[in-house]
């Protein structure tokens, strides 16, 4: 491995990882510091994993980077708005925050000169030094808070400038956000470009959906618990559902929102990302590789996807955007149906639906069970058992089952065994998924990011119909904002055989 990368090592046992610490000075280089990412996400992130003392102030210095001319305390100032109160820390807030900017230095250039990068180099190599830090010991973390069009001539500037010197048990890491491309051959052009560089061990391709933490809980609900082992197949199993709603549109991001469509935006990531944890095999251990290894087998047993199971959607008003071409052929709404070639999932369709301006927001996995066999109470039309998982918001996971209703009469109904986490967990300081990725990068666990071949055999599956969409050969079926997308949506799902519940709705339970 280049560069002395050397990961902490994982083990398999009560811990989900284990590390160990270690010794030289950290720099987290966050690069596009000024945009909206760093600001919103990257750096709150950052400042709560220091205020729950997951990095010190002693060993650590955080570096921002951008083309624009401003100062230290010009780049404290933007960002000083976005850094929430910890759960529990409230009192201390104030004073928090005032410590943990004072950890953050400027430095201003251009994403693809030379001069800019040698500045950069130089203001780590001075921290370095101030912490007595010997040479090649130090870690030094970039986070490419950037459009992708930029990775490469940034990965190359790092390459030639911003490195460890040697290897003392240091190392140099880069995390990328999506989009990773949009379609095969830009993801391979963009994964060569940045892999004639770095080492596979020192690329994080970071998917925020990976931090979240009921899909973390996938791997451990499925093979950490008795009752999931023998059901969790075709046997058993109807249908899944990986469901992602917004109850907004674009929000004055069309003009990008609409170089993608909310297939690249969601689908061909986030869902798919969850779809692998659905429906791998249990790995070998929980190193970060054996994990991986099997999402790369499912991907590549999902068959091609069928035209005649995908709807596509836009809502009425996409293209009264200004930024939004008026005869724009990008879909705000999608379902569609993937089938897993293999033997636990032959049969059983996976439904994946992403939608903006919808009539709801929420992100869930509904894992819909067969009817009962020889049904002597005849219940069947009240709805079948469903596992569902609430990923966003009110995260949750509850079970709908069949129960006798209280009273003297013997009628059957609907209810639930629920795990609600605001209910369960209320002392517990749930973490942003960009908290947990971070720190993952920071320990070297690259379980939770993908790899190069996953993100390859990703776009092997859906490239063929974004190509179709592209070229005008599919449309969107209009749809009114504020209601469920288009009706054939729901007719398609039914057609891949979900039955819907009527008269139950699940309610997250109240503190």
């Amino acid at each position: 491995m280049g560069s002395g990368e050397r990961r902490a090592p994982i083990r398999n046992g009560s811990l989900l990882s284990e590390f160990v610490p270690e010794t030289g000075c950290l720099s987290i280089i966050v690069l596009g510091a000024s945009g909206d990412l760093a600001k919103k996400k990257t750096f709150p992130a950052l400042f709560h994993l220091y205020r729950q003392g997951f990095i010190q102030s002693h060993d650590v210095h955080i570096f921002g980077y951008a083309r624009t001319m401003i100062s230290d305390n010009d780049l404290r100032d933007r960002i000083r708005g976005y850094l929430t109160p910890c759960k529990g820390f409230e009192q201390t807030h104030e004073k928090d925050v005032n410590e943990f900017l004072q950890l953050i230095k400027y430095v201003s250039g251009a994403y693809d000169t030379e001069e800019g990068f040698r500045l950069l180099d130089k203001a780590i190599s001075e921290y370095e030094l101030s912490k007595n830090s010997t040479e090649g010991s130090s870690r030094r973390l970039f986070y490419l808070a950037l459009p992708p069009s930029v990775y490469p001539p940034v990965c190359k500037m790092i390459k030639s400038y911003c490195m460890n010197k040697s290897d003392l048990g240091g190392w140099t890491r880069i995390v990328v956000e999506k989009p990773f491309g949009k379609d095969l051959a830009s993801a391979e052009e963009l994964s060569t470009q940045i892999g004639e560089l770095f080492d596979e061990p020192q690329i994080y391709r970071i998917d925020h959906y990976l931090g979240k933490e009921l899909v973390q809980n996938l791997m451990v609900l499925r093979f950490a618990n008795r009752l999931f082992l023998p059901l969790w197949n075709r046997d058993n199993i109807s249908n899944i559902q990986i469901v992602f709603r917004e109850d907004f549109g674009t929000d004055g991001r069309g003009g990008y929102f609409d170089q993608y469509g909310i297939i690249r935006d969601i689908i061909q990531n986030h869902l798919l990302q969850v779809l692998c944890l659905v429906a791998m095999e249990k790995p070998v251990s929980l190193k970060p590789e054996h994990v991986r290894d099997e999402k790369v087998k499912v991907l590549q047993s999902v068959l091609p996807i069928e035209d005649s199971e995908v709807v596509l959607g836009q809502y009425e008003g996409y293209t009264d955007d200004p930024t939004v071409p008026d005869n724009s052929n990008t879909p705000t709404f999608a379902t569609m149906v993937l089938r897993i070639h293999n033997e636990r999932w032959e049969g059983v369709p996976f439904i994946m639906k992403a939608g903006k301006a919808l009539n709801s927001r929420k992100a869930e996995i509904r894992v819909q069970f067969k009817d009962v066999p020889g049904d002597i109470y005849k219940c069947k039309n009240q709805g079948r058992n469903e596992f569902v998982i609430r990923l966003q918001p009110s995260e949750a996971m509850y079970m709908k089952l069949t129960v006798k209703q209280p009273g003297l009469e013997m009628k059957t109904v609907q209810s639930e065994l629920d795990l609600s986490y605001g209910q369960r967990y209320q002392g517990t300081i749930i973490p942003e998924a960009y908290e947990r990725l971070i720190l993952d990068t920071i320990r070297g666990d690259q379980q939770h990011f993908v790899r190069r071949d996953e993100l390859k055999a990703a776009w092997e599956i859906f490239t063929p119909l974004l190509h179709r969409i592209d070229r005008g050969e599919m449309k969107p079926l209009p749809y009114k904002p504020g209601s469920r997308g288009p009706e054939a949506a729901d007719k398609l799902a039914e057609q891949a055989g979900y039955v819907q519940t009527h008269g139950y709705i699940w309610i997250p339970p109240t503190l």
